[in-house]
């Protein structure tokens, strides 16, 4: 199929990129945003909540802090999120995840993970608009991460992250970008009692992908990663022996500084200024810049928060059915979804599916089907035996 780079790389930019005709749309524009996209179908159920939730084996993305918590010594997980399905069959997301503790008592884990976004096989055409070459534009994202706990209730995390992105041609104008970034997160949970039932409470952050800038030309101008700020808490409530209900949230927000839109009366020469010294800025500067350099002051630093509501129910500590709500600010990106989905575990395997509709705008994973696929490896151990 023929299809021009630009307009797929367009798509994959689709909650970041071009500014819309309103004079207040100013959504933040970010390399490999894929980074962002929730890779299990457990949180994607959810409404993209993570950082808080109970550990699971797909822990790695969200808040690995989490790890330590965990029940058992080993595990490893599998999803597949395929991408504007109803279009084209070969843009997905990959992703692999696993965890290792000494001792399922352990008060350590190693983790890491590998990602994969495609974007399938694209023609790329000479000057004449004739079959050139066939390219496979992706992002790949390869982390590792150790996790402790600190206290009785509190565990920490630190991650290191390679990430690199080919959306090269094969000319001089485009070329592969590599970078490196890290995560810190927090997670605390302990057991409350509310009224007369002792309910477990989640409380978790995370501070994602702080790094370096990505170029796709060589150098000649970098953007910023999806540096990220997410904080969440979650409630599980045991309704008796055999059914569980939970409920989680999370709020969310870019450590990008907000692009600087034209002003009224600005010449060209101006606007391009500011925009330069706005490429210019470093990663870290970016961080702080982000908390209060909107145009629209403290009312747009408010609207770049995003926010997610989520609810689990399990029986038997073996079905579950969930579902969830995602809310994005229509001038940031207007991203808007319900969620649902469910899912089976035993003590050896898991799988999960989500499924997610939109409210807002068109969204590439509109009406998409997601699953994954866990093994716990002691498990699986035991049953060989």
């Amino acid at each position: 199929m023929r299809r021009l780079l630009p307009a797929i790389i367009a798509t994959l930019l689709f909650f970041t990129a071009i500014h819309g005709s309103a004079q207040d749309y100013n959504p933040i524009p970010v390399a490999m945003p894929s980074l962002l996209f929730a890779p299990d179908a457990r949180a994607a159920a959810m409404g993209d909540v993570g950082v808080a939730t109970m550990p699971d084996l797909y822990s790695q993305h969200w808040n690995a802090a989490k790890y330590p918590n965990i029940t058992g010594n080993a595990g490893v997980s599998f999803s597949y999120t395929p991408w504007l399905n109803s279009l084209v069959n070969d843009i997905h997301l990959l992703y692999a995840s696993g965890y290792w503790k000494p001792r399922s008592e352990a008060a350590d884990a190693v983790s890491a993970s590998l990602r994969y976004f495609t974007l399938g096989s694209i023609e790329v055409g000479d000057m004449n608009g004739e079959f050139w070459q066939t390219v496979s534009p992706h992002e790949l994202a390869l982390d590792v991460a150790y996790s402790r706990k600190l206290t009785e209730t509190f565990s920490g995390s630190v991650t290191l992250r390679y990430l690199r992105a080919d959306f090269s041609t094969g000319s001089d104008e485009t070329t592969p970008g590599n970078a490196f970034a890290a995560d810190i997160a927090g997670y605390n949970e302990a057991y409350v009692t509310l009224g007369r039932s002792e309910m477990l409470l989640g409380l978790g952050f995370s501070f994602s992908n702080i790094g370096t800038k990505i170029s796709y030309d060589g150098g000649n101008s970098n953007m910023f990663l999806p540096a990220n700020m997410r904080v969440g808490a979650s409630l599980g409530i045991p309704l008796n022996e055999q059914h569980t209900l939970s409920f989680s949230t999370d709020l969310n927000k870019l450590l990008v500084p907000t692009p600087q839109l034209q002003e009224d009366g600005e010449t060209t020469e101006e606007a391009q200024a500011r925009v330069d010294r706005y490429n210019s800025i470093s990663s870290v500067a970016g961080i702080f810049r982000s908390f209060a350099d909107a145009p629209g002051g403290i009312g747009e630093e408010l609207k770049e928060v995003s926010w997610s509501l989520g609810m689990e129910y399990t029986y038997l500590n073996q079905f579950s059915l969930r579902s969830g709500y995602y809310n994005e600010n229509p001038y940031k990106g207007n991203r808007r979804y319900i969620s649902f989905g469910a899912g089976f575990r035993t003590e050896s395997f898991q799988v999960d599916a989500a499924y997610l509709i939109s409210t807002a705008q068109s969204n590439p994973l509109d009406q998409t089907l997601r699953i994954s696929l866990g093994f716990d490896l002691e498990g699986i151990r035991n049953l060989m035996r």
